[in-house]
């Protein structure tokens, strides 16, 4: 790549020329930077566009009306001057990273000090996009050669690239998955050899990383890296392997929770498992949210009832499945775990839905009318709600006077 295609033009992309613009008028260096520069040679839509420049945060808060500091102990600055904000950082060299994930201090230094710092060959490349074409990458540690030939390596030493941030060792299997990488040899061979070291990085670092992996279509690379580089005890707290099958099965746009429950398929859960105790394992060690926590809970039971139960449950209990919260989400690994009986289970699902009224229908009533049929309100409602929509879901109920006339008839001994 020798400048972007107008494919890559963007507001974001216009507001980081214009940064550079101003720096370049005040006789600055400054150039795209990171990850905007691997994705563009990478044939990428980059999500962000940051810049790097020999200006120092305060002479950035001199030259732009809008700007916020996000981090000026480390020269990175916010700029709002023209519309989408965009990341403004000094170039810099780090210091010593005592706590494995930031340097404890900085020093302002060159462009070429500041791609070393960086961790991956392919994250420490710049672009000038105002030189002649065939001088826009800036290339200090041969990323530019790493990209052609898809080779994700640590910058410098491997080992210190990886002691300075633990996390590193997972972000290198995202970014080999996600942009089709091999890992260079000695960067693999640090990673496997401090493997376990990952377990000191807090879990929602790791938790959000896997999230990222989960949430692409590069999950089952990402998956089989993990095992291959035995991070998963370090991550799970052991090795169980993993079996990409039913991953394999999802489709590209798969949920969190979908490439959640087919991991911890991939890794041994079998139907007939502690669901409680798989959701508490991955709630520990990938800091997943109350809701990240209950749809992997209910896909999971789901499961359960469209292999164990669903052929012998009534009308209503197979509509109150079918139309459960996550229940799209579940056909989908259930299709990817046993098409066949997705098949049939969608089919009958269609049935159901055409008839007494479809598969969750308004309920004829609710705990007010039980209050004005002259109950009281109580633990009793309910079951009493329940059993009543039930007799609506399988067509025995077809009106508001049939369900209180129903109400009426089981309560009689209540009023």
């Amino acid at each position: 790549m020798t400048q972007p295609s107008a494919h890559f033009e963007s507001k974001e992309y216009n507001a980081a020329i214009k940064v550079i613009e101003v720096l370049r008028d005040h006789a600055h260096i400054a150039y795209l930077a990171g990850g905007c520069v691997r994705d563009l040679l990478l044939g990428e839509e980059p999500k962000d566009f940051d810049v790097a420049t020999d200006a120092n945060p305060a002479e950035i808060q001199g030259y732009f009306r809008k700007t916020a500091s996000v981090g000026a102990a480390f020269g990175v600055m916010l700029v709002r001057d023209f519309g989408p904000t965009i990341e403004l950082a000094t170039f810099r060299s780090d210091g010593v990273y005592s706590d494995a994930r930031r340097p404890d201090s900085i020093e302002f230094s060159s462009p070429n000090e500041d791609a070393k710092r960086r961790d991956f060959t392919i994250n420490a490349l710049f672009y000038d996009p105002f030189a002649p074409g065939h001088d826009r990458v800036i290339d200090f540690v041969g990323g530019l050669d790493d990209i052609h030939n898809r080779i994700l390596r640590a910058v410098g030493v491997p080992e210190d690239r990886l002691a300075e941030d633990h996390l590193r060792a997972l972000r290198a299997v995202r970014f080999a998955a996600k942009y089709k990488l091999t890992i260079g040899d000695r960067t693999k061979t640090a990673i496997r050899e401090h493997a376990r070291e990952l377990s000191g990085v807090s879990i929602e670092r790791i938790g959000e990383e896997v999230r990222k992996m989960l949430m692409h279509p590069s999950r089952v690379q990402a998956c089989e890296m993990i095992d291959e580089l035995d991070l998963d005890d370090a991550i799970f707290g052991d090795r169980k392997g993993f079996d990409p099958s039913v991953m394999q099965g999802l489709g590209e746009q798969a949920s969190y929770a979908e490439g959640l429950a087919a991991l911890a398929i991939g890794r041994g859960f079998e139907i007939d498992d502690d669901i409680s105790a798989i959701c508490s394992l991955y709630r520990k060690t990938l800091d997943l949210s109350n809701g990240d926590r209950d749809e992997l809970r209910w896909i999971l039971q789901s499961l359960w009832n469209f292999f164990k139960c669903w052929d012998r449950m009534g009308e209503a209990q197979q509509k109150r499945l079918a139309s459960g919260p996550v229940t799209a989400q579940a056909l989908q690994v259930l299709r990817a775990m046993d098409h066949a009986r997705a098949d049939v289970i969608v089919d009958e699902i269609e049935v159901l839905s055409g008839r007494f009224g479809g598969l969750c229908p308004n309920p004829f009533i609710s705990g007010a009318d039980l209050i004005e049929i002259g109950l009281a309100p109580g633990p009793s409602f309910k079951a009493i709600l329940d059993a009543v929509y039930n007799e609506q879901l399988e067509g025995r109920v077809e009106s508001k006077p049939q369900a209180r006339a129903f109400v009426q008839t089981q309560t009689t001994n209540e009023l």
